[in-house]
């Protein structure tokens, strides 16, 4: 079992290994990734059920290998459902963006076959909340992890713009018991229509908005992040995601990343790097 670690633990790795100062999984847990990612491979299913919840019916697995049990996530859309393209291998290639970049905010996916179908499984992940139940039911998040929380927001809005993901919802960011934030739910992302391409998904001319038109910024964020984004290269992303992305879809993904750079860069000229970058 991943051992839970408190606030001031994770406050003070994140002193420690400041390449990682935005990592949400704790170092502890990203060594165990080559682990879990075998085990989602290879563990026996035990059963499965449904979850209940989401557009793409995804399904609870129990799993057991060696003496270990643990549950998973397993999804297979592909193609146009609900009018909107679907495809459980963008899961996978979240995840190994993610890994690329250091995010380390996706939990582990691996392609995995259920009933003869392929898919994408991911290991469980244990919250406390869910963003839809912290505005659902008021809850107040303390003021000594508000900035934590809110810095981790403005981080996963770039994410999304950089992956164009066009679906994230208040179900698919988690809390942690001690506010880390995680992010799932990546399978409608990846888009390379000329939309996707020539305007980010958040940002000053995003193509989401708040319901009152206000444009969804992302105000400040990590300089390890900004840095992992302008190494990305056609062939880095090509060698991390494997099958799961198209040339197009890794295309799309370079021109969003200038587009991302350029917005950062106009935010710097505008309030000052100390404002925008930490």
């Amino acid at each position: 079992m991943i051992r839970k670690w408190t606030v001031g633990m994770f406050f003070l790795l994140a002193l420690a290994t400041a390449h990682q100062a935005y990592a949400q999984f704790t170092a502890e847990e990203i060594a165990q990734r080559p682990f879990w990612e075998e085990f989602l491979k290879t563990a026996e299913i035990i059963r499965a059920e449904e979850i209940g919840e989401g557009v793409t019916k995804p399904l609870r697995l129990y799993l057991r290998k060696d003496g270990t049990e643990a549950r998973g996530a397993w999804k297979n859309p592909r193609g146009i459902q609900q009018g909107f393209l679907e495809g459980w291998q963008y899961e996978i290639a979240a995840y190994e963006i993610d890994k690329l970049i250091g995010l380390n905010m996706v939990p582990p996916y691996v392609e995995r076959e259920f009933n003869g179908k392929p898919g994408a499984l991911s290991l469980w992940v244990t919250s406390q909340y869910s963003l839809l139940q912290i505005m659902e039911q008021k809850i107040e998040i303390p003021k000594e992890v508000q900035a934590q929380v809110d810095d981790m927001k403005y981080l996963t809005r770039a994410w999304d713009s950089l992956i164009a993901n066009d679906d994230r919802t208040q179900q698919n960011i988690l809390y942690k018991k001690d506010w880390r934030t995680i992010i799932f739910d990546h399978s409608r992302a990846f888009r390379s229509t000329k939309e996707h391409t020539e305007r980010l998904m958040n940002g000053k001319n995003g193509l989401k908005k708040f319901a009152d038109g206000r444009p969804i910024l992302f105000r400040r964020l990590p300089r390890s992040f900004v840095e992992a984004v302008k190494k990305l290269t056609f062939q880095s992303i090509k060698g991390a995601v494997g099958p799961y992305l198209t040339d197009k879809e890794i295309e799309a993904i370079m021109k969003r990343k200038t587009l991302l750079l350029a917005e950062i860069v106009e935010m710097i000229k505008e309030s000052g790097e100390a404002k925008v970058l930490y």
